[in-house]
């Protein structure tokens, strides 16, 4: 089994047991997490697709811990005026590990 989420403008496939990095979440660690936005849910052969969004389908995840990204660096370069700059930049991400993917009781 496995289900489409949405979490800020990103979307991820996840299954029970996986460990995914998101967008900054303001939560402490072993916090448990309701993601409400499921876009679509397979379970063998059954398969349900939101319109936009499964209103019965929630997906229960425990925050690991709060990390930072890759540093992305941006250069840029004038030629022939002695000029240059460099900048880096880290994303804040949460790490979370899904315990379960249930209909909504």
């Amino acid at each position: 089994m496995y289900a489409i989420i949405q979490v800020g403008s990103l979307q991820y496939k996840i299954a029970e047991g996986d460990v995914i990095s998101i967008e900054r979440l303001d939560k402490k660690e072993d916090e448990q997490v309701t993601l409400e936005k499921v876009l679509m849910l397979v379970d063998g052969k059954d398969v349900r697709v939101g319109q936009p969004f499964l209103s019965n389908i929630r997906v229960t995840a425990k925050v690991l811990k709060q990390v930072k990204g890759e540093k992305a660096l941006s250069f840029k370069y004038l030629r022939r005026k002695n000029h240059n700059w460099r900048k880096g930049h880290r994303r804040q991400l949460t790490n979370l590990s899904i315990t379960k993917i249930a209909a909504a009781s």
